[in-house]
């Protein structure tokens, strides 16, 4: 606990410094993060369509101010990474969890906690998606899950935009884990389904186990 003779000393001090600063402006804003996720590289999947379904029930929660809605950025990524390039099937995604929390701490204890203005907190944000594999007749035949945690904790008299600034890097660096292990989780369990480069699949085998028709142009004239 500061002593009586401490406080003042520290309240002497502080138009002083106030006066040096000039009303000290906030750091310098960071460079934007990155948007979106058409600059990696496709997940090309051997189905006819892609399905991005709504959040199951639950699966959002966020405390605001929230500058980078999780499932938004969830969405983005199955919309903007997988590509269908089949004849039949469709890829269901699902946001099993879309969570961004803020938790206010105790104050800190000694001078810098009695002068520190907005308490500390600590930001947490988990994400979970799942992809499913259907077939025309709508039977699951294949699914993976990807999850991924961030948190960091902010000091006592953090500036309010040091805290959106936070906010928004803890959303954006657990989307780049969770878009990290997706594709892994596909590479790994869904070989099956994927299209390397940018050909089409093979002609799908013709109904009752016959062989593929092919078809010929006949010659002009």
């Amino acid at each position: 606990m500061p002593t009586r003779r401490q406080l003042m000393r520290l309240s002497a001090l502080l138009p002083l410094g106030a006066c040096a600063g000039g009303g000290r402006e906030e750091p310098a804003t960071l460079a934007p993060l990155v948007t979106g996720y058409r600059y990696l590289t496709p997940i090309r999947l051997n189905i006819a369509e892609v399905e991005v379904a709504d959040p199951a029930p639950g699966a959002v929660r966020v405390s605001e101010p929230a500058p980078v809605r999780p499932e938004a950025e969830m969405r983005r990524m199955a919309e903007e990474r997988l590509v269908p390039m089949g004849t039949e099937g469709t890829a269901r995604f699902t946001i099993a969890a879309a969570q961004f929390g803020r938790e206010r701490l105790a104050p800190q204890g000694g001078l810098g906690g009695f002068f520190g203005g907005e308490p500390g907190e600590r930001l947490t944000c988990r994400l979970l998606c799942r992809l499913e594999i259907l077939s025309a007749e709508g039977r699951r035949t294949g699914f993976v899950e990807a999850e991924a945690r961030r948190s960091r904790t902010l000091p006592d008299g953090t500036s309010p935009a040091a805290r959106t600034r936070a906010a928004e890097e803890v959303v954006r660096q657990a989307m780049e884990e969770l878009n990290v292990e997706f594709e892994f989780q596909i590479r790994r369990t869904l070989r099956a389904w994927l299209v390397e480069g940018a050909a089409a699949p093979p002609a799908p085998a013709a109904p009752d186990g016959g062989e593929a028709i092919e078809r010929e142009d006949l010659p002009r004239g």
